[in-house]
């Protein structure tokens, strides 16, 4: 998979995440030759099973829209540690007692960690405005 439409598909889960109110959201990336066997781990947390179900489910709604479906979940009836695995990407929803016993950024602190707009697309280069070699040729006459 491209790097770009693989942290689209990341920036998609991170949205659906914030959307329905995580709370303390994570985004590792894994280094290569760490053992981790995908590239992204994205962790957040619920204040309830209600809310931990949610996010999971927004997660999956969100990428199941975009053609994306995940390879496994796990955990989605105790509502404890939803695992949704993306193969290229994990995406852990958390109650907060699950999150500090777990404590996969401790786990993983080799991991670099990322902020939501780092996994934005970079823009498109604009081009500049510049005037015709005779409209500046003009410019310099007159100066």
């Amino acid at each position: 998979m491209k790097k770009s439409e693989l942290k689209k598909q990341v920036a998609a889960a991170i949205q659906a995440c914030v959307e329905k109110k995580a709370e303390e959201l994570s985004i590792l990336e894994m280094e290569k030759g760490s053992g981790a066997f995908t590239d992204y781990f994205v962790l957040c947390s619920g204040t309830n099973p209600r809310q931990v179900q949610a996010i999971a489910d927004e997660v999956e709604l969100r990428l199941k829209a975009a053609g994306v479906r995940p390879n496994n979940i796990e955990g989605y009836n105790q509502a404890e540690w939803i695992l949704l695995d993306y193969v290229d990407f994990v995406v852990h929803v958390f109650s907060e007692k699950a999150r500090k016993f777990y404590d996969l950024e401790r786990l993983w602190k080799s991991a670099k960690r990322l902020e939501p707009g780092d996994l934005k697309a970079a823009p498109a280069k604009r081009k500049s405005a510049h005037k015709p070699a005779s409209a500046k040729k003009k410019k310099r006459a007159r100066a």
